[in-house]
């Protein structure tokens, strides 16, 4: 009986997360669509918008997959669709060539900066409401 309990505690536990994050989403997206973008265009451009430990500010594709949890296909989409509204730019990775490197423009640089306290808002008011 106590373990079926606590078995049954773990997944409402599961379930209040994902009710959180699909809230959380729907917030950001909301708020952010304001500013022509949506809750992983601006994750793309907030993991663009930290220099790396070796000083560069650019990502490989791989890199940004791994930190926003988007399937390769997707992001590969998603970045196009920035690059042609001309918030990042590609370009061939010189210690690879068969990769891809990714950084904010000027333009994607200011629209994150000015939509970077829209998203933290978000984030405060959804996550502190648990």
């Amino acid at each position: 009986m106590a373990a079926k309990k606590a078995e049954q505690t773990l997944a409402d536990q599961w379930r209040d997360i994902l009710a959180l994050h699909a809230r959380t989403q729907c917030e950001l997206d909301r708020a952010l669509h304001r500013h022509g973008l949506c809750a992983s265009d601006f994750e793309v451009l907030d993991v663009l918008s930290e220099q790396r430990s070796d000083g560069v500010c650019s990502y490989r594709v791989q890199e940004i997959s791994e930190r926003i949890h988007l399937s390769q296909s997707a992001l590969s989409r998603l970045v196009a669709r920035l690059e042609k509204d001309g918030l990042v730019e590609r370009g061939m990775c010189p210690e690879d060539r068969r990769g891809v490197r990714v950084a904010l423009t000027e333009k994607g640089r200011a629209l994150h900066g000015d939509v970077l306290p829209v998203q933290r808002a978000v984030l405060t008011r959804m996550l502190a409401s648990g």
